[in-house]
């Protein structure tokens, strides 16, 4: 018949592959979750970089517009200053 340390040899390998194949598929789940985490983690650092790039051109806008009244006046200043030198040319 089958000795005693074939016994033992077949019981273990046997369990052994019960378990590697649990442990398998237990790895499968946790990494198709890990997948779908960083898939959010992903697409919260896109709507970070939106908001990001949004502030950023706001930003950019304010300061063309601040930029353009300081040139506004500037003109507005330049167009006084000639007016008051031709009225003291007269």
């Amino acid at each position: 018949m089958t000795d005693p340390n074939q016994i033992i040899i077949i019981s273990a390998t046997t369990i052994m592959t019960v378990l590697l194949t649990i442990i398998g598929v237990q790895l499968v789940f946790v990494l198709r979750d890990l997948r779908k985490l960083l898939t959010r983690a992903n697409n919260i650092m896109d709507e970070f970089e939106k908001i990001g790039s949004g502030l950023s051109q706001g930003y950019s806008e304010v300061t063309a517009f601040v930029s353009g009244i300081g040139k506004l006046l500037q003109v507005v200043d330049l167009v006084t200053k000639s007016k008051k030198k031709d009225k003291h040319d007269r």
